[in-house]
């Protein structure tokens, strides 16, 4: 019996190609556009980090300057993982287990680390359980996720999320508690400015698993995604 499955529409080779000549045009314009965006990105000024931060870190407490680790620029991941939570946030965790190989971030003079606000004893213990290598510290009991908008709470300040501010992130959820970001710094000398923060989307830089998936027939299987009916789809980071 033939298997019924949902699937791309079954064409010639000479049809194949004349398509895929065609969308190799739109290829070859999304990766200017990219190169462009990048060179923005590369341009934008920074901001001198002026309060100190402390984290709980396996090697005692240490300060944002500490976490560049000699290097002269720092990535970190704001992984939600609140200081009562029994477990990370699934779509983080997702992230986590597709980080790959970042050898060539440190070959870069670019460190990399996670951060939440659960007790360190916690992180470890889920570190541990995933088998994860990548760096992952406690900002438990400072400003620093509150700060740079990755845990929103109108007690401590106003919320913002993704440049956004309350009530118009609200729609189509509030948001408020826990969010994933990533945050980037630059050192020079003994100070350290932040340069840039992404939230949301903009986080899916941290795996190559959403690239390969893009070239496949199915895609990443994502309900945000604009796909032929019947084909495969889950919540977007489920």
């Amino acid at each position: 019996m033939a298997e019924t499955v949902a699937h791309p529409p079954i064409a010639s080779p000479a049809e194949w190609r004349k398509a895929r000549i065609a969308l190799l045009d739109h290829e070859k314009e999304l990766t200017k556009h990219y190169d462009r965006v990048a060179a923005e990105r590369r341009r934008l000024p920074m901001v001198k980090i002026e309060k100190t931060y402390s984290f709980d870190t396996p090697d005692g407490q240490r300060s944002l300057r500490d976490l560049l680790n000699g290097k002269r620029q720092l990535i970190v991941y704001h992984f939600m993982f609140g200081p009562d939570w029994q477990k990370g946030c699934p779509g983080c965790t997702w992230f986590g287990d597709a980080l790959g190989d970042l050898s060539k971030l440190y070959e870069r003079d670019t460190n990399f680390v996670m951060v939440s606000r659960a007790p360190l004893e916690k992180l470890l213990a889920y570190k541990a359980e995933h088998g994860w290598k990548q760096g992952w510290i406690s900002s438990f009991g400072s400003d620093f996720n509150y700060d740079f908008h990755a845990t929103l709470d109108d007690a401590v300040s106003p919320r913002e999320y993704n440049y956004r501010r309350a009530p118009d992130i609200d729609q189509p959820r509030p948001v408020t508690g826990e969010e994933h970001a990533i945050s980037v710094f630059f050192r020079v000398g003994d100070d350290v400015f932040h340069t840039y923060s992404a939230f949301a989307r903009g986080t899916e830089g941290l795996t190559d698993a959403f690239s390969l998936l893009d070239l496949t027939p199915y895609g990443r299987q994502q309900d945000f995604e604009d796909s032929p009916a019947g084909f495969p789809q889950k919540p977007t980071y489920g």
